[in-house]
């Protein structure tokens, strides 16, 4: 009787065809696999070593991992660190330990996305590592720096990975054409744009070629345009975890771009943000901070600005809210910059922290009885719109016991510098009036 299901068994995924099958097929991460580089002299010393791979979705982690496996001819034991606890970390210690006994065969452990594992977690294998019964490779697209126990980190090489460039993506689209996907044509626009959308994941762009395949068998068509692309792809969301590195890696290059003086960049990075869905609250959120951090009192313009901007994103919403906070952006990134009442407000904190609690002056209490007026409450307070230009000159504001300090240093740059003028002014007629008392 011939086998019904003989030919229905499903073709394995586009980037499953395309794995490599040696380092020399490796699409990308040249500085560790050129020749002379890290990775390939890990290949080619004979000796396994634990080992991090850090990097984005879809540059090669598990592909390498696996590669060391075959070089070495060693057992692949993979597990996820989102689906596996320590019951699966044992299991698969015991296999380890079977595999050694009975085969002689040595077994690479390979954690993906090993930065979901909690303390307990990687402390379970560790000291099957430090035993040498397993050699560990974790892969994580987050810092292993904050993610991974120092421990387990103290004994495994870390290595960077990198997004796929726009040429090493071009190489793989080549490739993948030239395996499976001879019968499509593409024009140079619809191969640029399936380039960007892959945003330097090699996996996401053999899905999108895959799915764009199907979509061109059941439409009937064989040549693929932007147009085709706009009705077949889901809109392009730009990578990053709304709270992994990529995330605060674009807020910080956002505000050093603010901070540098680079509308266009600053521009960029929020549109950038927005594109790849950051809450544009919380955008809002940090653009004001911005102006109350980075440009201060050199244009307290920016402040009410900024708060407007917000306040019109939440009457607005999106799209057209966020016009407010582009706006809002370029603002700051033009504006006069100052960190000094940023700085001068952390020098107070920081003062008040190490410094006991003194007493307020008589002369600066309150004295609303009769008996705080006895104990001389308010007492010699000169009050100063009584006094000439309405500054009471000479006048002491901080306890009686405290030393002279200065936490704010108004730059000269906006409207601080006409406050800088203004207080050397107050100085001035401060060291007058000392002297004319001591004569």
């Amino acid at each position: 009787m011939p086998d019904l299901f003989a030919h229905n068994t499903p073709a394995a995924p586009l980037a499953e065809r395309l794995r490599p099958k040696n380092i020399d097929e490796v699409i990308g991460q040249s500085h560790l696999l050129g020749e002379g580089r890290p990775l390939r002299l890990a290949f080619q010393s004979g000796k396994l070593h634990s080992m991090i791979l850090w990097g984005p979705p879809g540059v090669g982690k598990t592909t390498l991992a696996r590669l060391m496996a075959q070089a070495f001819d060693a057992e692949f034991m993979p597990l996820s660190a989102v689906l596996s606890g320590v019951k699966d970390i044992r299991e698969a210690i015991a296999q380890a330990q079977q595999m050694l006994q009975q085969r002689g065969r040595h077994t690479i452990l390979f954690v993906d996305e090993v930065h979901r594992f909690n303390k307990s977690q990687q402390d379970a294998f560790l000291p099957f590592v430090e035993q040498g019964l397993v050699t560990f490779i974790g892969a994580t697209t987050e810092n292993p720096s904050f993610e991974v126990n120092n421990a387990l980190l103290s004994r495994a090489q870390v290595y960077v990975l990198h997004a796929l460039s726009a040429e090493e993506l071009g190489a793989l689209f080549e490739r993948a054409r030239q395996v499976a996907l001879a019968d499509l044509q593409f024009n140079d626009t619809a191969k640029e744009r399936i380039i960007g959308y892959a945003d330097g994941d090699a996996r996401r762009l053999l899905n999108a070629l895959e799915q764009l395949q199907t979509a061109a068998q059941t439409a009937g068509v064989s040549n693929i345009d932007a147009k085709f692309l706009d009705d077949t792809l889901a809109q392009n969301l730009r990578r990053f975890d709304k709270g992994g590195e990529a995330f605060y890696d674009q807020i910080s290059a956002l505000h050093k771009s603010v901070r540098g003086s680079n509308p266009d960049a600053a521009l960029y990075w929020l549109v950038r943000m927005l594109d790849g869905g950051a809450d544009p609250r919380y955008m809002a959120r940090r653009i004001v901070r911005m102006a109350w951090e980075d440009i201060g009192l050199a244009d307290p313009r920016a402040i009410q600005l900024t708060q407007d901007a917000a306040l019109t994103y939440e009457r607005l919403g999106s799209p057209e809210g966020e016009l407010a906070l582009a706006q809002a952006v370029l603002y700051l990134a033009c504006a006069p910059k100052s960190n000094a009442g940023y700085v001068a407000y952390n020098a107070a904190r920081a003062w008040v922290a190490q410094d006991g609690s003194r007493d307020v002056p008589l002369h600066l209490r309150n004295a609303p009885t009769k008996l705080m007026k006895q104990l001389d409450y308010g007492k010699d307070y000169r009050y100063a719109h009584d006094e000439a230009g309405g500054y009471a000159a000479g006048e002491n504001y901080f306890p009686d016991d405290m030393p002279q300090v200065s936490f704010y240093q108004p730059t000269e740059r906006g409207l601080e510098a006409k406050i800088a003028e203004k207080l050397a002014r107050l100085r001035e007629l401060d060291a007058a009036k000392k002297k004319a008392k001591s004569k």
